[in-house]
């Protein structure tokens, strides 16, 4: 059976380029020109390597092995880098690539460097393989009151037809709710697609939304289903939609009310049939009021809101969660950490959680990482010594003209590192946040 590879980059030439060369040593091969494209590429396929080019329209190559290593994607993954990026690269690695490639790349070096991240990919399974430890449950609801008023709205909408918005915090959860009301709809046998509207460009979003057709612009080199025509009657699932540009919003709200779609280059309409789940952490009736959301696409994605509950307002689910993501950390990182202190758990039920379950996750992997025997203690938790700040009116951070650089540094500090709080502490929201540390090569 031959190897399968995705070759992420968006300059066209090159990766055809890269795309032959794999063919001839017996490769298959599929080839993305964005960071939303390869990970529906690797939602909706298993591949035994990924090569990565470091610099993406919507994004970069960090970002998508952050995204699959959050999915439990545990694919051997390669960097491609200029010169100049060589230590974003080395940063790629502590992140958990394999390994990078400084563009111009030589057979020989391609070679050699495929051959050992393959290798490396057999012997860790093959250590997973003989450690007997259960499956961390793919599931964990939680039993507080606030939660359980939220499964409770979505069983009932769930066997309706009405779009959903679900509304919360960064990190709280709102895809897993969204995956809920799919598998609990009459939808679920097909399939649900996640879509990070905060990543689609105004140049991007139509061909990912609805699709292309070949040489309908440079880089179309052949026709492409857009998200709701694969999503053929299943759930579409529109994460930050308050992020989608103004003028995307309006072709949104087309598709919406007359199920169909038109593809970039095309002058047939595809009649589609999918439902919308859409998410945000906006305040889209304050966008709406600024001019930068549409009120008649609100009104439509807003037939249903769910509103999920910050973590610092159901405490009495942390232990529960807390575990749950030291199951999943045990087997990705190959321990046995059975145990979490009773003031490890204490600190944590004393932290202000800006960042949520996500939050939570992350410092549970870490701890379990850090663990030398079979607890989590208060020691490997160090980045709980003290609170993330919280965005407050009085604090004036917002950004100005100036030096802009220094400024979105200085409140990712004041933050420690969390995106959210820092968008909040500058008066932007995220997406802008994101476009800017791109543009300042801001790192962290």
């Amino acid at each position: 059976m031959s190897k399968k590879i995705l070759i992420v980059d968006d300059d066209v030439a090159f990766g055809v380029m890269l795309r032959t060369w794999f063919q001839k040593h017996g490769w298959e091969v599929s080839l993305a020109s964005s960071l939303d494209g390869a990970f529906r590429e690797c939602l909706s396929a298993q591949f035994d390597l990924i090569l990565s080019d470091l610099r993406l329209p919507d994004g970069d190559g960090i970002m998508l092995l952050t995204e699959l290593r959050e999915k439990k994607i545990m694919t051997p993954f390669m960097i491609m880098t200029g010169y100049a990026d060589v230590q974003t690269a080395v940063n790629a690695i502590k992140l958990g690539a394999f390994d990078y490639l400084k563009k111009p790349i030589t057979p020989d070096v391609l070679e050699q460097k495929i051959e050992a991240a393959l290798q490396q990919a057999n012997e860790v399974r093959k250590e997973l393989k003989p450690k007997s430890q259960p499956k961390a449950s793919a599931v964990v609801k939680g039993q507080s009151q606030v939660i359980q008023r939220v499964y409770k709205h979505v069983s009932l909408v769930a066997p309706t037809k009405m779009s959903v918005l679900i509304l919360g915090e960064s990190g709280t959860g709102k895809e897993y709710i969204a995956r809920m009301i799919h598998e609990q709809s009459g939808r679920k046998n097909n399939p649900f697609i996640a879509v990070d509207c905060g990543s689609l460009s105004m140049e991007l979003a139509p061909s990912e939304l609805f699709g292309h057709i070949k040489g309908s612009f440079t880089s179309a080199i052949a026709d492409k289903k857009g998200v709701f025509e694969v999503a053929k009657g299943g759930t579409v699932f529109l994460d930050e939609v308050g992020n989608l540009p103004y003028e995307v919003q309006k072709q949104l709200l087309r598709a919406l009310q007359e199920q169909k779609v038109r593809p970039v280059g095309s002058a047939q309409d595809i009649t589609v049939d999918v439902r919308i789940i859409a998410a945000t952490n906006e305040d889209l009736v304050g966008a709406i009021e600024k001019g930068n959301f549409r009120q008649d696409l609100y009104h439509r994605i807003n037939e249903f809101s769910i509103e999920v509950p910050p973590l610092r307002e159901r405490l009495e689910d942390l232990e529960e969660f807390a575990y749950h993501f030291l199951a999943q950390a045990n087997e990705e990182l190959g321990k046995d950490v059975k145990h979490i202190s009773d003031e490890a758990l204490e600190m944590m039920k004393q932290h202000q959680w800006d960042g949520n379950l996500r939050e939570l996750r992350n410092v549970i992997r870490r701890a379990t990482l850090f663990a030398e025997n079979d607890e989590i203690t208060a020691d490997n938790l160090p980045v709980l010594t003290s609170r993330a700040p919280k965005a407050t009116a009085a604090e004036d951070m917002a950004l100005q003209p100036g030096d802009e650089k220094e400024q979105i540094i200085a409140a990712l500090k004041k933050a420690r590192g969390n995106k959210t709080v820092a968008a909040k502490l500058l008066q932007v929201d995220r997406k802008t946040l994101y476009n800017k540390m791109h543009l300042y090569e801001i790192e962290l």
